[in-house]
């Protein structure tokens, strides 16, 4: 049994919760948070841009500490779940990793390269595993797609688009701090950054062009540039400033012999498929609309997270340095947006 300890009770803290309850093999025993409601289970204040909102739960039996410092020391924890703001992400990895812990930190892995590179230096220097839970992996959608395309079963991959859109989180007053949360490149595209970067390796370059908003980049689109030219991938990401269409997120992927498109949905806090998983076949008046395998995807992160643990294998899907990899590209692109014009990688 791998006995977790979860480091912020946020929206996805709270998620994170939810999920580990249907993960076999592991199981929450601590909770560290500020908020003495929260640590106490009212967390009718947390909310998302998907999912239920929070409610009353019962944490009857999990440690409560409201410093984290106090729950690294706890001697029965194995694994520290890390869902804290961004900003504050590469301290608290890297004592837990000093403090003998194995580390799943939400994305991004941090906000500044500098800081993910020494959270991955730690990891190695301790022996500890480094997982950040980019979970867009585990979504059934990508899984198909990222399963279609390294195994070649539709030829080689030729490009694609990838899309990621929200309504502006006006819950958030951190959203738009570039040293806390880091706004849409940091928080949200890096998704889609990650996953490219999982596909393709890195790029050469980026050419990037948006719109900023203080500090960060609020919407934009970035194509990215490889040594192969043929290799053409681009990406659009950020916000708007309706509320209607709170979430959207999805792809059109290119093989020699199929064309692979998704697209969906929360309008008006319904979710919605707006292009079901579809395989546009080659040369044939044909179309499939695959059956999908799995079901939570943050269920789904959190089990390979547990199995990395216990089997003691690293994840290559959780790898810290395919985040670190991530938010380089993400750095890049803003720099882009600023000089309009290609940066390289």
């Amino acid at each position: 049994m791998v006995n977790v300890g979860i480091a912020g009770l946020g929206f996805m803290g709270m998620t994170h919760y939810n999920a580990y309850q249907k993960v076999r093999g592991a199981k929450v025993r601590a909770i560290a948070e500020t908020d003495p409601k929260r640590l106490a289970g009212d967390w009718r204040s947390i909310k998302g841009n998907f999912g239920p909102p929070g409610e009353m739960v019962d944490l009857t039996g999990i440690a409560k500490y409201a410093q984290i410092g106090e729950m690294l020391a706890d001697p029965t924890l194995d694994m520290i779940d890390v869902c804290l703001p961004p900003g504050l992400h590469a301290q608290i990895v890297i004592d837990a990793l000093n403090a003998g812990k194995h580390v799943l930190c939400e994305k991004p892995i941090a906000l500044k390269t500098a800081d993910a590179e020494r959270m991955v230096q730690t990891a190695q220097k301790t022996g500890k595993l480094l997982m950040i839970a980019h979970v867009l992996p585990f979504f059934p959608e990508y899984r198909f797609a990222y399963r279609a395309i390294t195994s070649g079963k539709y030829g080689a991959f030729l490009g694609g688009h990838f899309k990621r859109i929200i309504s502006d989180p006006l819950w958030l007053p951190d959203f738009y701090d570039p040293d806390r949360t880091g706004g849409p490149m940091i928080d949200l595209h890096i998704h889609d950054a990650h996953f490219i970067r999982l596909l393709c390796g890195m790029p050469e370059a980026v050419q990037s062009v948006g719109k900023m908003r203080g500090e960060v980049v609020e919407r934009f689109q970035t194509q990215f540039l490889f040594e192969n030219h043929d290799l053409v991938v681009t990406a659009a990401s950020g916000v708007i400033n309706q509320q209607g269409r709170s979430f959207t997120h999805g792809y059109e992927i290119y093989l020699e012999q199929a064309t692979i498109t998704f697209e969906s949905a929360v309008i008006e806090d319904q979710g919605q498929n707006i292009m079901p998983l579809t395989v546009f076949l080659d040369k044939k008046n044909k179309v499939l609309r695959p059956a999908l395998e799995g079901g939570d995807a943050f269920v789904g992160e959190l089990t390979e997270a547990v199995r990395a643990v216990r089997s003691g294998e690293a994840s290559p899907l959780l790898a810290g340095e395919l985040a670190r990899d991530a938010l380089v590209l993400g750095n890049r692109q803003t720099q882009s947006v600023l000089r309009r014009k290609a940066v390289k990688v």
